[in-house]
């Protein structure tokens, strides 16, 4: 999961890529620690395609901001620069997983 460095670097991620999963989080949050590692597998194993980038609120504060990101985890997930899903707080990865499927098969597994 790529750490993102700027506002400029985020735009670009999602103007290049057709899927992004971004997980905000803050050096403090211990939940945060626990459910990335599980996040990262559950789309590496079911959603090759989709790019995943990591946001430290605390380190830009304006991006999350821009980003309606208030609380800690929050993911959120781009389909084609449009955000379809978010999740913060208390969520599973499976409720994640079934959320992600749909849209992702549609852009990824149509004819």
């Amino acid at each position: 999961m790529k750490a993102i460095q700027s506002n400029q670097e985020f735009d670009q991620i999602l103007a290049e890529n057709d899927a992004v999963l971004v997980y905000f989080s803050t050096e403090i949050c211990s939940v945060c620690q626990v459910l990335k590692p599980k996040v990262i597998e559950m789309v590496s194993e079911s959603f090759p395609k989709m790019k995943m980038v990591f946001v430290e609120s605390n380190r830009l504060p304006e991006l999350a901001a821009q980003n309606r990101v208030f609380a800690a985890p929050t993911v959120v997930v781009f389909f084609a620069g449009r955000e379809t899903i978010r999740k913060s707080r208390a969520f599973g990865v499976d409720e994640l997983r079934s959320e992600i499927q749909r849209p992702y098969s549609i852009l990824f597994e149509a004819p």
